[in-house]
């Protein structure tokens, strides 16, 4: 799949840019029945803690998120390794992509929380940065009202801010308020089976599900080889951590 230049220049410019119709429906809407599917059964015995599941005011659990969906099923695997999302992400980084871990966001309908500004970077202490990005892959119409990521344009260009966790959520971090110019806000809303791509040190965040639609995304993060890291992120990367389920699902596309 060619990348144009349009969205190349504004990807380097602003720090993300929309690709809209990477995946079919039918890719898509397999994949959300099966993230729906696995997330009720973590639920089981996660429904307790708030990293995985969101609460209603009258007490219903509802799934927040579902991690390293990779290595939980192989239509995961095969989703992750679409031919025609890595060659978009080859074209961003300049170099062969390799996934460094993926997630899917849930936001329910009426009531999927908000995540704070962050920067995946912060997390990842990736470099070069310029070789990391995220590709987010809408499961779902998404727009405003039910969600669509924000990002602070070109943020990118800026440091990585130290992030602390906020009160009562301690897997949430995010920097000082005075770090965030809400001035440059710009809201990415994009059509099922579109892909946002954002650079590893953009500003971003999304609001509360305010609608009666899901607003599910399947979020892979990308690196080339030359990538290291300060911490533990490239030694617990798929293609390390995890190489004999990386290189079967690699052979598996070559045969498929």
């Amino acid at each position: 799949m060619k990348l144009s230049t349009t969205i190349y220049d504004t990807y380097w410019e602003r720090g993300w840019a929309v690709v809209e119709g990477v995946f079919t429906t039918e890719e898509i809407d397999r994949i959300a029945v099966l993230a729906t599917q696995i997330c009720d059964e973590e639920l089981l015995n996660l429904s307790d803690q708030p990293y995985f599941a969101d609460r209603t005011a009258d007490g219903q659990v509802i799934p927040r998120k579902l991690d390293f969906p990779f290595l939980k099923h192989a239509d995961f695997r095969l989703f992750a390794f679409n031919e025609r999302l890595r060659s978009l992400v080859e074209q961003l980084i300049g170099k062969p992509p390799l996934l460094l871990q993926d997630q899917i966001f849930m936001k329910p309908p009426r009531f999927g929380s908000a995540k704070p500004y962050h920067q995946d970077n912060a997390y990842f202490l990736l470099h070069p940065d310029d070789e990391a990005l995220t590709a987010w892959i809408a499961l779902d119409d998404v727009d405003e009202l039910n969600g669509c990521l924000r990002y602070i344009d070109g943020s990118h260009r800026g440091p990585i801010f130290e992030h602390l966790p906020l009160p009562d959520e301690p897997y949430n971090l995010s920097p000082a308020q005075e770090n965030i110019d809400l001035n440059r806000e710009a809201l990415a809303p994009v059509g099922k089976g579109g892909v946002v791509f954002h650079h590893s040190k953009m500003l971003h965040t999304s609001h509360r599900n305010e609608s009666d639609r899901w607003r599910r995304a399947y979020a892979t993060h990308w690196v080339s080889a030359e990538v290291s890291s300060e911490n533990e992120t490239i030694g617990v990367a798929y293609y390390n951590a995890n190489a004999d389920i990386y290189e079967a699902a690699t052979q598996a596309l070559t045969t498929k």
